[in-house]
C-alpha cells in the first residue's frame, strides 16, 4: 500500500522507507517553535532535565507574539525568561518587539519553514504550514525542550482523511469559509488526530493565504495536520524566501486514506461560526438577528494582507456602526506596513476602527480587545470556545474578512451584499 502526502514526509524525516498509520517513529525536525506562553515552560523543562545545549541553533524559533507589547508584570516576566534563554543559547530566531509578528505568520514570510519541512511547535496552530506541503504540528512543551535539544521528536504515523476540493469559489467566498465549512461537516472531533490532505482542480483558485487559513484550522476538526500539495501558487510564494531546499512529497496513487470528502466551493455560502464550537456553523438564511458589540480583523488566521484589503475593500467609504468597536490586527510588520503604504489604515480609521501593532491579543481573552459579560464579538479568528475571548457570558462568531468587516458595518452579523 503507498504513502499519503504526511507519511512521506515522515518517513523521509525518520530515514526509513515507508511507514504506516499507527506506527511509532523518531525523525529529525526542520524547525522547532515556541511563543511566549509555551516558551517559559519549554525552558524550566530543559533546565529540569538537565540539558546543557541547543542542538541547531537555526532550526528554534521563539516568537513574542502573545501578550505583546507586554501587558502585564506576568508578562514580562514570561518574555524576560525567553529572552535571557535565547541569549544564553545563541537562538537565531528570536523576535521580540520590532521584529515580531503572529508566529504563523512570521514564519512563513521570513522563509523560516516550507516545503518538504518537518515542524513542531508548541502552539496547537503549527498546523498552518501545511499550505506549503510541509507536516506541521502542534506539541506540548516538553517536546519542544527535548526538540531543541535533539533537533528529534516522536510521532505516531496518522491515518488520513482526503478532501477533494472542486470548481472555483463564489464571489465573496474564500478560505475561511471553506474550512468552516468542512468542521461543520465532520465535527470539531472529524479528524482527531488524522491528517487533513488536500486535492482537486479546486485547489487553483485558492490563495497562498487561502491556504494558510484551512490548514491553521485544521486542528480544529482535532487533525494532527493539514496539508495542500506543492503547487505554482506555492513555488512562487517559497522563491527568493524559503531558506533551505524546496522538497516535494506527492501521495501515490494507491495511498490509504479513511475517507474521501468532496467539497464544492462553487456552491458554499458565507459561512460563521456560532458559540461555542467551531463546528456550530451557519449560512446567511440561518443567521437571524445577531447584534454585536466588536469586530476583530486579524490573527494568525486571517491576518495576511489579503485578508486586510478584503475589510478594506468592504469598509471603503463606510462607517463602523455605532456602539461597535472594530480592530484590525495586521499578522506581522511587513503587513503592516504593507497595509500602511497602500493606504489601507487610512480607509480603517476613517471607518471608525482602530489599528494594532501585530499581537495575538483578543484572540485569546489576552488584550486588545477583550470581552465583558454578555458582549458579542465577529471575529476572524480560529476558537469561539467559552471564554475564549474574556468573560465567559460573552460570545465569539467565527466569520471571514468579508463577513466581519460587514457586520462591523451593519451593526450585527452581516454579508457584504447586505452593506454594499
Amino acid at each position: 500500500m503507498g504513502m499519503t502526502m504526511s507519511q512521506k514526509i515522515l518517513a523521509y524525516h525518520a530515514g526509513l522507507d515507508s511507514v504506516k498509520a499507527g506506527q511509532l517513529i523518531n525523525a529529525e525536525l526542520d524547525m522547532v517553535l515556541g511563543n511566549d506562553i509555551t516558551s517559559p515552560v519549554a525552558v524550566k523543562e530543559f533546565g529540569k532535565a538537565g540539558f546543557s545545549c541547543v542542538k541547531c541553533r537555526d532550526r528554534v524559533s521563539m516568537v513574542m507574539d502573545h501578550f505583546t507589547p507586554n501587558k502585564d508584570i506576568k508578562a514580562a516576566e514570561q518574555v524576560k525568561t525567553v529572552r535571557n534563554f535565547a541569549n544564553q543559547y545563541g537562538i537565531e530566531n528570536f523576535f521580540d518587539v520590532g521584529e515580531m509578528g503572529i508566529e504563523h505568520a512570521l514564519l512563513p514570510e521570513k522563509g523560516l519553514v516550507g516545503a518538504g519541512d518537518l515542524v513542531i511547535g508548541a502552539d496547537s496552530h503549527t498546523c498552518t504550514y501545511g499550505a506549503l506541503g510541509a507536516f506541521s504540528t502542534g506539541v506540548g512543551s516538553t517536546d519542544m525542550a527535548a526538540g531543541m535539544m535533539s533537533n528529534m521528536c516522536w510521532f505516531k504515523v496518522p491515518s488520513a482523511i482526503k478532501f477533494v476540493l472542486k470548481n472555483k469559489p463564489a464571489k465573496y467566498i474564500c478560505g475561511k469559509d471553506i474550512i468552516l465549512h468542512i468542521i461543520g461537516l465532520i465535527g470539531v472531533d472529524g479528524a482527531l488526530y488524522k491528517s487533513m490532505e488536500f486535492v482537486g482542480d479546486g485547489i487553483q483558485y485558492l490563495t497562498i493565504d487561502d491556504r494558510f487559513t484551512i490548514c491553521n484550522m485544521a486542528i480544529e476538526a482535532g487533525a494532527k495536520n493539514g496539508i495542500f500539495p506543492v503547487d505554482d501558487t506555492t513555488r512562487e510564494y517559497l522563491n527568493g524566501r524559503f531558506k533551505r531546499e524546496i522538497r516535494v512529497f506527492e501521495a501515490d496513487a494507491d495511498a490509504e486514506y479513511e475517507r474521501t470528502i468532496e467539497v464544492d466551493l462553487s456552491a458554499l455560502k458565507p459561512t460563521v461560526a456560532f458559540p461555542h464550537l467551531p463546528e456550530n456553523t451557519r449560512t446567511p438564511e440561518e443567521w437571524g438577528d445577531v447584534k454585536i458589540d466588536q469586530v476583530v480583523i486579524g490573527s494568525c488566521t486571517n491576518g495576511h494582507i489579503s485578508d486586510l484589503r478584503i475589510a478594506a475593500d468592504i469598509l471603503k467609504g463606510k462607517r463602523v456602526a455605532k456602539g461597535v468597536r472594530c480592530i484590525v490586527i495586521p499578522a506581522t510588520n511587513t503587513i503592516w506596513k504593507q497595509a500602511m503604504h497602500e493606504g489601507l489604515f487610512d480607509v480603517f480609521v476613517d471607518a471608525g476602527a482602530v489599528v494594532s501593532t501585530p499581537t495575538c491579543g483578543p484572540c485569546l481573552g489576552g488584550h486588545m480587545g477583550i470581552l465583558a459579560a454578555g458582549e458579542r464579538a465577529v471575529a476572524t479568528t480560529n476558537r469561539n470556545f467559552v471564554g475564549r475571548m474574556g468573560h465567559v457570558d460573552s460570545e465569539v462568531y467565527l466569520a471571514s474578512p468579508y463577513v466581519a468587516a460587514a457586520s462591523a458595518i451593519a451593526g450585527k452579523i452581516a454579508t457584504p451584499d447586505q452593506v454594499k
